[in-house]
């Protein structure tokens, strides 16, 4: 009998953590708001009551679901099933949290060392820390992989671009960290061959090597596709959703070192550029690059 998966939120990057689970074999269990079948995955709600066992049998867990922000216990996965999941014989827990928890650096570089709390992200950190606090109560090691902005196919600057939803902000001294989504992936795979000891937070930035600005990640895009270059605006002016207009509320470098030296990660795409590149690809191979 395969192993099986359990994944909280089958959202972008999610679902593509389940495809290459199951083209390693493992049978894969997943919650999102409407049940049935997702390429091969099976699919419930989050409050079906047959997560309890699934829970009990399952070789690892993922959560991607985001926090409530008006909710005293934010994560709504732990507010349902913690003390099963703290019951967990899992050989891995992993929880998809985000490099938002750092709050403004000012530009700085920001390691798994660095403190949490100071930024606009409260119920995340909350949420953060109380997947942390699971690996007390777990047999389970626990993971907290903090992602900043992710991008991959059909979600990259190139979308932007070509929808006409790309900007240019009059920011220059403004930097953040990005990843691709297919190295998001390779890091939970090489996580799950390397699980660690339980008892403790396994804590990964999971960010490419090269922290840039908007601007420059919207030029290159509009090189690649033959665009001009969107005018460059004031922040006030660019019409940004609350969403658009967070990422330039703080800044920050986050750095990769522990991906690398403790689970053996080497990133298929060390920078906007090569991972920009494959989502051009991809486009082509679909039809959809124009």
């Amino acid at each position: 009998m395969p192993d099986t998966a359990l994944i909280f939120g089958l959202g972008y990057t999610a679902r593509r953590f389940a495809r290459a689970l199951l083209t390693r074999g493992w049978r894969v269990v997943a919650t999102r708001r409407t049940v049935g079948q997702d390429d091969g995955v099976e699919v419930m709600t989050l409050d079906d009551p047959r997560l309890a066992g699934m829970i009990a049998g399952a070789g690892a867990i993922l959560s991607s679901v985001p926090p409530d922000t008006d909710a005293a216990l934010p994560d709504p996965v732990l507010r349902a099933w913690h003390d099963a999941l703290a019951a967990s014989p899992a050989r891995w827990i992993g929880y998809l949290s985000s490099t938002g928890v750092y709050g403004d650096a000012r530009g700085g570089w920001v390691d798994e060392t660095s403190p949490i709390g100071g930024g606009r992200r409260s119920a995340r950190v909350d949420a953060d820390l109380a997947w942390q606090g699971l690996a007390a109560s777990t047999r389970a090691p626990v993971h907290v992989f903090r992602l900043p902005g992710i991008y991959g196919p059909g979600r990259s600057a190139l979308d932007r671009v070509r929808e006409g939803r790309a900007h240019r902000i009059d920011l220059p001294d403004h930097v953040f960290s990005r990843i691709h989504v297919d190295d998001i992936v390779a890091t939970l795979l090489a996580s799950l061959d390397r699980p660690g000891a339980p008892g403790t937070a396994h804590l990964y930035n999971v960010a490419d090597d090269e922290p840039a600005s908007g601007n420059a990640v919207t030029e290159y895009a509009c090189d690649l596709l033959g665009l001009p270059w969107p005018p460059l605006q004031a922040l006030d002016e660019a019409g940004l959703s609350p969403m658009a207009r967070g990422f330039y509320a703080e800044c920050r470098r986050v750095a990769n070192q522990r991906i690398k030296r403790d689970l053996g990660v080497r990133l298929l795409y060390p920078s906007y550029r090569e991972g920009l590149d494959a989502c051009l690809g991809a486009a082509r191979d679909t039809g959809d690059a124009t």
